[in-house]
C-alpha cells in the first residue's frame, strides 16, 4: 500500500476533481478533510461511507482511504502532524486537548462528523476562513491555528456515534473514548469512578477491560499516557512542571518516572 510522507507541521490544500487519483493509501499526519461540493463515497479501512457538501472527516496514520466521486466534489485538507500539534500553545491547553482528543482517539476516524445546521454553517465558514489564509501560511500561521482551536472544538461536541467496528463492542468503543477524554484527570480513570460511570461493579471493570483487549485498563491507561508525555515532551515546548500540572500528576519527578519506568 502506497504511504504518502508529509514533513512540513501543516498543509492546506483545497481542490476540485470528479475522478479521484489517488490509490489506497496511508501516511505519516492527521488529515482533516472538508467536503466543500459533491457527493460520493469515502472507503476508510475497506468501509463504505457516503459524503456529501460539509461532510467532514478525520483520519490518523493508522488509516488507509480513498474516494469514489459520484458528482464533482471540492475537498479541503489540513495536514498537521504531531509537531505541529504541540507548537508553542500559552493559554490554550484546553483547546489543544479538545484537538488532541479528536486526533487520539480512532472511533472519530471511521466515521464523518454529523453537524447540526448551525455547527455546518459555522465550520463552512472557518474553512472559507483557512482558504484564504493558505497562501501565506507562514504570515497567517496564527490566524490558521486559531481556526484549528475553533474546529477541533465544534468537532468535539459533535462526536460520532458510538458503532462497532471490527471485534470492537460499542461498550468497549465507549470505554476507550472515556479513558482518552479524561486521561488528564487521574481521580476520574480510577476503576470504581469508571464502572460507575457505565453502572457496572468495579470488581467487574477490570477483567471485562482485560478479556476484550488483551491487556489490563490500568496498563492502558499508563501507555497511552506516556505517549502523550512523550509527545510533549519531544516538542520541546513544555516543562516537566507544566507536563505534570496538565495531566495531574504530583510533580516532576512522578514524569520523569512515567517515562523511565513503564
Amino acid at each position: 500500500m502506497k504511504r504518502y510522507r508529509q514533513f512540513e507541521p501543516l498543509l492546506i490544500s483545497d481542490f476540485e476533481v470528479s475522478s479521484w487519483r489517488h490509490p489506497e493509501h496511508n501516511h505519516n499526519h492527521y488529515e482533516i478533510i472538508y467536503i466543500k461540493k459533491g457527493s460520493g463515497t469515502h472507503v476508510i479501512n475497506q468501509v463504505t461511507i457516503p459524503y456529501k457538501d460539509g461532510d467532514i472527516f478525520l483520519l490518523g496514520p493508522e488509516e488507509s482511504h480513498y474516494f469514489e466521486i459520484d458528482i464533482l466534489s471540492h475537498f479541503v485538507y489540513l495536514k498537521f502532524t504531531d509537531l505541529y500539534l504541540h507548537q508553542d500553545v500559552s493559554n490554550t491547553n484546553n483547546y489543544v486537548q479538545n484537538l488532541e482528543y479528536l486526533i487520539k482517539s480512532r472511533e472519530t476516524h471511521l466515521a464523518g462528523f454529523k453537524l447540526s445546521d448551525n455547527d455546518r454553517h459555522t465550520v463552512a465558514r472557518l474553512f472559507d476562513m483557512l482558504i484564504t489564509l493558505k497562501s501565506e501560511p507562514l504570515h497567517n500561521e496564527e490566524l490558521i491555528w486559531m481556526q484549528i482551536l475553533a474546529l477541533s472544538h465544534i468537532l468535539k461536541r459533535n462526536m460520532p456515534e458510538l458503532k462497532p467496528f471490527e471485534n470492537r463492542s460499542k461498550d468497549m468503543q465507549a470505554i476507550f473514548c472515556y479513558i482518552h477524554k479524561y486521561i488528564y484527570s487521574p481521580d476520574q480513570l480510577r476503576a470504581p469512578i469508571m464502572a460507575g460511570h457505565f453502572n457496572i461493579t468495579a470488581d467487574y471493570m477490570g477483567p471485562y477491560f482485560k478479556r476484550n483487549t488483551g491487556t489490563t485498563l490500568r496498563e492502558y491507561v499508563q501507555n497511552y499516557r506516556k505517549t502523550l508525555i512523550k509527545q510533549r515532551m519531544a516538542s520541546g515546548k513544555y516543562s516537566l512542571k507544566q507536563i505534570a500540572a496538565e495531566f495531574g500528576l504530583t510533580d516532576e519527578s512522578h514524569v520523569s518516572k512515567i517515562i523511565n519506568v513503564l
